[in-house]
């Protein structure tokens, strides 16, 4: 993977944080939720596609989390991820509320961080 292929990933994943923090300002849960689960999931797979691993399906995400946690010892990547996750769900079931959204997004912008640099 290229450096330039990186960096658009990162935009990418910023401007889907952006927006969820603009959804979330105007109430909309589901949609704030999924973006947030997308900011995630585009930088898991920079990562898997930078390790010559599938990226195609939820499990495959699941796999380079477990491979960037052996890699790193950062264990905190498998509870962020989990409640990126949880913000995929909301969208398909709108079970959470305002609070936990935004504590969830938080935690999204924690993994971004962390992964911004294995990509």
């Amino acid at each position: 993977m290229t450096t330039e292929q990186v960096g658009r990933y990162q935009e990418l994943s910023a401007k889907y944080l952006r927006h969820a923090r603009e959804l979330l300002a105007e109430g909309d849960l589901s949609q704030a939720s999924e973006k947030g689960w997308g900011a995630a999931a585009v930088l898991v797979k920079a990562a898997a596609e930078a390790r010559g691993m599938d990226h195609e399906k939820h499990r495959h995400l699941w796999q380079t989390i477990r491979a960037l946690v052996r890699e790193t010892d950062d264990v905190e990547l498998r509870s962020l991820f989990s409640h990126a996750e949880s913000l995929h769900g909301n969208y398909y079931e709108d079970m959470l509320e305002a609070e936990e959204v935004g504590e969830f997004l938080g935690d999204v912008e924690r993994l971004v961080e962390k992964l911004g640099g294995l990509a």
